[in-house]
């Protein structure tokens, strides 16, 4: 066997969790996030022509399972971190950043707090950004421990594709499609230097099939944006915010009905727009996901990274593809837009009253197009 050694390194705050509720070092988010990303080099190994079976089984094989009937095993994949301790961070009394607009807070006397907007949950934003009452903990920025994964020679081409997938795409925790949990891998004791290829499809294409599997591209190129340096994790979250409130927002809410609207389609449930006929249950996570890296010119600098995963709802959803494919164009025009410097009409957003909102605090964003 072969054995890898990185050191992993937080960007910004991890609400990792186990049963305590303490945000501690652990494995298993790691082993998670890794089988995640092995799935995308798999699919992209097969040119995106994939058979789910045949994938789950040799996932199963390879990381352990429990449902192959002819062949139960452990993971030939081991995992070790050289801490097991409660991250450092107790309080987030000064952490937050000014407000933001959100332009469907109707109450003058409530503000919005970025971090507690992206942090919904871990964070509590009522009276003032704070840690929710059961989150004892927080894996800190600037936190690090040693990581070694030891794995038979034959699969470790593949699984370090997917650690380079990790390293440039991956985040771990409690809302850590909204970049919290960012971190980077850095190999040490002669392991080799993560290096890869971004697994590319056209967006439309990936509607083909309902789990994330590449990222998607236009004819502009892949679809990831990202923001200028800032100085420090606290600000560059509040610009994040910024984004995903716009993005979000962008589609204002008719009077309701039986039919899912175009919102509906970025994620659910949405607070107090329930789409009957989905339930109570229905989970539909984002496929436009955040990420936060240190600058590649100046490592003291960080900016923020949005790159698109598209794939279809699960068929619960009963998906409308071609509404689908409407939303997803009006989001990647709004990234496009704050790709520009000036003149910046926001035509994308439909409604009037909404753009007038959203654009005072949009103008203040400044995103370039990755040609990765």
């Amino acid at each position: 066997m072969t054995t890898l050694t990185y050191t992993v390194r937080f960007l910004t705050p991890a609400f990792l969790g186990d049963a305590e509720q303490t945000g501690r070092w652990r494995t298993p988010p790691f082993k998670a996030l890794l089988r995640q990303w092995w799935r995308v080099a798999y699919a992209a190994d097969h040119n995106f022509n994939v058979n789910v079976n045949d994938m789950r089984r040799e996932e199963g094989l390879l990381f352990g399972n429990a449902w192959l009937e002819d062949d139960f095993r452990k993971s030939l994949v081991r995992l070790r971190l050289d801490r097991w301790g409660p991250g450092n961070l107790k309080s987030w009394n000064g952490l937050e950043q000014s407000t933001v607009t959100h332009p469907e807070v109707q109450r003058t006397s409530y503000k919005v707090g970025p971090h507690a907007y992206l942090g919904y949950g871990p964070l509590d934003g009522r009276g003032g950004t704070k840690l929710n009452e059961k989150v004892k903990t927080v894996v800190n920025v600037g936190e690090c421990a040693t990581l070694s994964i030891a794995v038979l020679d034959e699969h470790g081409p593949r699984l370090q594709r997917a650690l380079w997938l990790m390293d440039r795409y991956g985040t771990v925790g409690g809302r850590s499609r909204n970049g919290w949990g960012s971190f980077m891998l850095t190999p040490t004791d002669g392991t080799q230097k993560l290096g890869g290829h971004i697994p590319l499809r056209e967006w439309k294409q990936c509607l083909d099939r309902d789990w994330p599997h590449a990222i998607g591209q236009d004819e502009k190129g892949p679809l990831i944006w990202q923001t200028e340096p800032h100085d420090d994790w606290k600000v560059l979250m509040k610009t994040l915010a910024i984004i995903k409130i716009g993005l979000r927002t962008q589609f204002v809410f008719g009077d309701g009905g039986p039919t899912p609207e175009p919102r509906h389609w970025l994620s659910y449930p949405v607070t107090k727009h329930p789409v009957k006929s989905w339930g109570d249950t229905a989970r539909l996570p984002n496929s436009l996901r955040f990420k936060v890296r240190s600058d590649e010119h100046d490592p003291k600098k960080l900016r923020g990274v949005i790159f698109h995963m598209p794939h279809l709802p699960p068929s619960a959803f009963q998906p409308n593809k071609g509404a689908i494919e409407e939303v997803w164009k009006n989001v990647h025009a709004l990234l496009n837009e704050l790709c520009t410097s000036s003149g910046r009409a926001y035509s994308m957003i439909a409604d009037q009253t909404r753009r007038d909102k959203l654009k005072p605090e949009l103008d203040h964003v400044s995103l370039v197009r990755m040609r990765e």
